[in-house]
């Protein structure tokens, strides 16, 4: 009887986990059939709301230039889906008539970027320059810390730049840190240091003055 409930709690327990991973994991299916009105969509809950207003604001000087721009994070994809494949899923099921897409997927799970465009705005905004802000601009504040919020700034103002007809910022400029510099002797100069023998010498002397100075009185 205690074997008959035990298996059938494991049973039980595996299929909720079944009903529940696949929630995480997202396709193409998961998305509407129409774009929605809102140019930003947190699926993967790393925005507040103040940066999802931030971001809606920015994307404004693409739709100026009617390009139909938008940003998407999701936590992980369908096994065996990329990225780059999602988005140009999206950008097929969402093709319009008048504006040309433009499409910004971050995935948190890998702190993975794809930006992807519609044939139409490769020529405001080449392939190599989607691909280099997705990589370098965007892929530096994942690296740190996954800071989701400055990643889709930079890369947005960096995109935005290009499309007012600005010269391409390129991308940013990583300062390493620099050395700090130790007064510290390392082990090597503390070993080559004239003050490491003194101190020998010093305590040669202190232990052997006393013992030969008891040596002669005690005679």
């Amino acid at each position: 009887m205690v074997t008959t409930s035990i298996l059938r709690f494991f049973s039980l327990l595996a299929l909720l986990l079944a009903l529940a991973l696949p929630a995480y994991a997202v396709g193409v299916e998961d998305y509407p059939l129409l774009p929605s009105t809102e140019k930003v969509s947190d699926g993967a809950d790393v925005l507040s709301r103040a940066a999802i207003a931030e971001l809606q604001r920015r994307l404004e000087v693409f739709s100026d230039a009617r390009v139909d721009a938008r940003v998407i994070t999701l936590r992980r994809l369908d096994y065996g889906l990329s990225l780059q494949e999602l988005a140009d899923q999206l950008l097929e099921r969402w093709q319009g008539e008048d504006n040309a897409e433009l499409l910004v997927l971050i995935e948190t799970g890998t702190n993975s970027v794809s930006i992807q465009a519609s044939s139409e705005v490769h020529s405001l905004l080449p392939e190599e320059l989607l691909l280099s802000t997705a990589e370098t601009t965007m892929a530096y504040p994942l690296r740190d810390g996954g800071r989701y919020r400055q990643a889709l700034i930079d890369g947005i103002d960096r995109l935005g730049v290009v499309l007012a007809g600005g010269d391409d910022p390129g991308p940013p400029v990583v300062v390493e840190p620099a050395l700090i510099v130790s007064n510290i002797p390392s082990a090597e100069e503390t070993a080559n240091s004239n003050g490491f023998s003194w101190v020998i010498v010093l305590l040669v002397v202190g232990t052997l003055v006393p013992m030969a100075t008891w040596w002669v009185f005690s005679r």
